[in-house]
């Protein structure tokens, strides 16, 4: 069989090479077509490459009845419909691993011209000045490098700056001492970083718990003279603050490759000396273009051929009898691993998940990807149901699963069991029928909490009053309790609240509630 694939974005020649050869794909370059132009012309074909020009629509898909495959030359996979492909049983792919070298070195490129002062002292010699004195740098031997996120990219850029004899620091929710010992670097807490920093530099993804993540408070816990990257995300960092923090000295110098809006030809930071900027090129060499080429093509063949992907972003292949019978516990499943998630205080090592009742029989493995899927998108933006244990392994963290025929009563329970360095929390939930997902447990006690919207898990001392100056405090700032439940180990002993709420508590608020008497902890979670 020939298969037929259109490339409607411009792409690497030699990174299409592995499809434009075999004699089995018939390739159709087409670029720039309009949405309309796309689905009169893609009916035939069975594979669809892009990269971030084309918008691929529900409507192109559903004109396409011979697409199984998309994929997506590069990371970000926000041009397609991912909800449409799922729905109609398109395969989409993209490329993860293929711009990480190149990401990786720009940072090291922009740090050390930031060090150097490189751009600035170029732009006087085009002005025909020759200043010398004016832009006196300083060395990376012996200064300190803070990591702010340590996946592919940040791996590298550590190993690079060693190359360097400087020192690193990092932080990332997933990252272990024990990890970080083996990489010859520090490990720290995000304030820990800011405050070791000379250097400063960010590669997470842009979620909310990340957006303007380097604040103003956050550049109050930093030396003064601090040097800022951003290679990453736009928004990551505050720019407003940046700018703040230039002008008062506190940081020396900045250099971005996003911003919060591109293009940012007008942005105020570029009217900073201290600061030097690229237009969004940390994945913009021909190495990088060709790798991603070549890895998303390779995926496109393994699928079309029969195969399993690589790097797929939507699809996990389940019989649709399996599908039937597991379905429902599919959100309840993610809501467990969310809610967990927001209770660990550090990197995660172990994940067990318990199926109890009619699941103990079943094959859950979706289930068990989807709790990972939920526990890991608090801190990364690109996972799912289908490379959630993937990113669970790149990143150390074990994933067991145990069946027992013993339910407590429940028809089914699903138990989600975390383990760090320092602490061990766990969380139970069922179906109840005409209510949907319930959590019935978190660690020993036992509670009825839908888990939704705004919640407050508060761990206290079984005290008369603990309750009332919760719910005083809340009401100082206006936040209404929807719900209210409790658990206690023993009269006098520990307990806990759970709380819904109706709007979204901030921090300084969950900070006041920790102070109160008898409190031991507050987290909040939002699902």
């Amino acid at each position: 069989m020939t298969y037929n694939v259109l490339i409607s974005d411009p792409l690497s020649e030699e990174g299409m090479a592995p499809l434009t050869l075999a004699d089995d794909f018939h390739v159709t370059v087409d670029t720039g077509l309009a949405e309309a132009e796309l689905i009169e012309k893609i009916g035939n074909f069975h594979a669809l490459l892009v990269r971030s020009q084309t918008t691929v629509t529900r409507a192109i898909m559903e004109a396409a009845p011979n697409l199984k495959v998309i994929g997506r030359a590069g990371v970000g996979v926000d041009n397609i419909d991912l909800e449409a492909a799922t729905e109609l049983g398109i395969v989409v792919v993209n490329a993860p691993d293929g711009n990480t070298n190149s990401a990786a070195e720009h940072t090291v490129a922009m740090m050390m011209s930031l060090a150097r002062n490189i751009p600035q002292a170029f732009l006087a010699l085009k002005q025909e000045r020759w200043e010398r004195k004016q832009h006196i740098g300083v060395e990376l031997k012996g200064k300190t490098l803070g990591i702010v996120g340590m996946g592919r990219i940040g791996a590298e850029v550590a190993y690079r700056a060693k190359g360097q004899r400087m020192d690193v620091i990092a932080y990332d929710p997933f990252l272990t001492k024990d990890r970080a010992d083996k990489m010859g670097i520090a490990y720290g807490t995000l304030d820990e970083v800011f405050a070791a920093s000379d250097f400063l530099t960010v590669h997470t993804p842009l979620l909310k718990e990340t957006r303007h993540m380097i604040s103003a408070d956050a550049f109050g816990k930093m030396k003064d003279g601090v040097q800022i990257m951003n290679c990453a995300r736009g928004g990551i960092i505050d720019e407003d603050a940046l700018y703040e923090a230039i002008i008062s000295g506190k940081v020396a110098g900045a250099a971005l490759d996003v911003f919060e809006e591109e293009p940012a030809v007008h942005h105020k930071l570029l009217e900073l000396p201290q600061v030097i900027a690229t237009p969004h090129l940390g994945a913009s060499t021909v190495e990088a273009q060709e790798n991603v080429a070549i890895d998303v093509s390779k995926d496109v063949m393994q699928i079309l051929r029969g195969g399993q992907a690589i790097h797929p972003v939507n699809f996990s292949s389940v019989s649709p009898e399996l599908m039937r019978k597991i379905q429902p516990y599919f959100d309840l499943a993610e809501k467990l691993g969310a809610f967990l998630a927001r209770t660990m205080p550090d990197a995660i090592e172990e994940v067990t998940v318990y199926y109890a009742g009619e699941l103990a029989d079943k094959e859950v493995a979706p289930l068990t990807r989807n709790t990972v899927k939920g526990l890991l998108q608090r801190y990364l933006g690109s996972v799912n149901d289908v490379n959630a244990a993937h990113l669970a392994k790149k990143r150390g963290i074990t994933i067991n699963e145990q069946k027992t025929s013993t339910t407590r009563g429940f028809t089914s329970l699903v138990t989600v069991e975390a383990k760090s360095a320092s602490v061990t929390h766990k969380v139970a939930g069922t179906l109840v029928n005409g209510l949907g997902a319930r959590i019935v447990k978190v660690d020993n006690y036992y509670v009825d909490v839908t888990p939704a919207g705004h919640m407050l898990l508060v761990r206290h001392k079984d005290q008369p009053g603990a309750i009332g100056r919760v719910g005083t405090l809340l009401a100082k700032y206006s936040v209404n309790i929807a719900t209210m439940q409790v658990g206690r180990s023993n009269e006098g002993g520990d307990a806990i609240m759970m709380l819904t709420v109706d709007k979204e508590p901030q921090a300084e608020e969950v900070q006041e509630l920790k102070q109160l008497a008898d409190i031991f902890d507050v987290t909040a979670i939002t699902i």
